[in-house]
């Protein structure tokens, strides 16, 4: 086992640096496209480039890690998004806009590293701290998300100093950052195997009687408690990771009810998320409201994904994933339900709403990634997480590009109702995980007795 507290500082100053990759270069990215093209169509696309490049990353990741480790996966994640932004400086000089989306698919495959750090965490967390680790290093992405749009400018500079265009200079910052990154966690940082904690080592030994109330949580790898403080164990039979693939161990997933509700509290989560957020500055301009206001609207919202995220694990690792994820469903569902009923230029319910859109992602996120290291077998579990990220972003992209459907035809209230459609298999998942389980106890107070 490496030394605990160096990996984790690893992870979360990795997670800082690449945080400031990601928001520095598509801060400008759209804006890039539109100078090179001069087309606002193919400049809306920059973003949808970036996360399906995201997804298409995700899968060959996750195989890496499991082949050659954590830290191989991740230096070749931000190696690729360095890359990337060489590809978009070549194309500003060459005036091939087909480098541009190219470079920005590879950006995705940074994103796609930063989410599976979260993962990563894990991985050497102390028993039940999982959700805490994991929380720690989404954190430090909002430093970075809030230090990479502002040093954008700096990177303008530096750029046109080198004679760039000033659209450019900002990508010369972010491939400096990623490849910084990529050298810091092949050097530094050294995990156990991809997709095993710690826990799975200990014994399985008797719990006392009352062991797992809300208050006492669980040792991570015998299953988080959920509602009510039992214990789920995975069911999921045992597979050798070579033999599994993503796609294989998700179809073994949704087979598992436990399983199933935390890679769709992952998913929906996100695709809600998306759908609302990015169709809220275009709403909010529509009616007359200034681009200062939106800007404290994005802030806000993005505080309530990224700040809150220690509390949340912390919640999570102590009253348990499942709770976690229904009160993130909670805050989506009263998000929407204000983004419907609101007057369209209220200043006070759209801060709110947004807010609780943020806290709601945080909770199915990191509610959902727990719970998904906890309901399959320790072989399933770096596909799976590959496939749910993969899914993931690949539902984000196609709610990013429905949403601006959704807007013109229904307006803001109508984008809502779609993430409240969007929430419902989530539901009706939590329901049946949560008659699985009792069914489970059921069964196991029957054979004691």
């Amino acid at each position: 086992m490496p030394r605990r507290g160096l990996s984790l500082t690893v992870l979360i100053v990795n997670q800082l640096l690449a945080g400031v990759g990601v928001a520095s270069g598509i801060a400008v990215a759209a804006l890039l496209v539109d100078e090179l093209t001069g087309v606002v169509a193919l400049a809306g696309l920059a973003q949808s480039a970036s996360v399906l490049g995201a997804a298409l990353a995700a899968i060959p990741l996750a195989r890496l890690a499991v082949r050659a480790g954590r830290h191989v996966s991740l230096a070749t994640g931000y190696a690729c998004a360095s890359a990337g932004a060489v590809l978009i400086i070549a194309a500003a000089a060459s005036g091939w806009i087909v480098l541009v989306f190219l470079g920005l698919a590879a950006f995705g495959a940074g994103a796609a590293a930063g989410l599976q750090a979260r993962f990563a965490a894990t991985e050497v967390a102390a028993p039940g701290f999982e959700a805490r680790y994991m929380s720690l290093v989404l954190w430090a992405t909002t430093l970075g998300s809030v230090a990479g749009p502002l040093l954008s400018e700096t990177g303008a500079e530096v750029g046109a100093a080198l004679g760039l265009p000033p659209l450019v200079g900002p990508f010369l910052l972010s491939g400096t950052v990623f490849a910084l990154s990529s050298v810091l966690v092949a050097a530094l940082l050294r995990l156990p195997k991809a997709g095993v904690l710690e826990s799975d080592t200990e014994p399985d030994e008797p719990q006392p009687a009352g062991r797992g109330a809300p208050d006492e949580p669980e040792p991570a790898g015998r299953g988080a408690p959920d509602e009510g403080g039992r214990v789920s164990r995975p069911t999921t039979p045992p597979a050798s990771p070579r033999g599994v693939g993503s796609w294989a161990a998700l179809r073994i997933a949704v087979r598992e009810p436990r399983a199933l509700f935390a890679v769709l509290a992952i998913v929906c989560s996100h695709t809600v998320m998306v759908g609302v957020m990015v169709m809220t500055p275009v709403h909010m301009t529509a009616h007359g409201l200034s681009l200062t206001l939106v800007g404290v609207v994005i802030s806000i919202h993005i505080l309530g994904m990224y700040g809150a995220s220690p509390i949340v694990g912390w919640l999570a690792d102590r009253i348990g994933s499942a709770r976690v994820i229904a009160l993130g469903i909670g805050f989506l569902l009263t998000a929407a339900l204000i983004g419907i009923l609101m007057p369209a230029d209220d200043v006070l319910l759209i801060p709110l709403a947004l807010g609780l859109l943020g806290l709601g992602w945080s909770c199915g996120l990191i509610g959902g990634s727990t719970m998904l290291n906890h309901s399959v077998d320790a072989s399933l579990r770096v596909p799976l997480q590959g496939a749910t990220d993969a899914a993931m972003n690949l539902a984000a992209a196609a709610s990013a590009a429905l949403s601006g459907i959704v807007l013109g035809i229904g307006g803001f209230a109508g984008v809502n109702v779609v993430a409240l459609l969007v929430l419902v298999p989530l539901v009706i998942s939590g329901l049946r995980a949560r008659r699985a389980d009792r069914s489970a106890d059921a069964t196991a107070s029957a054979s004691e007795a």
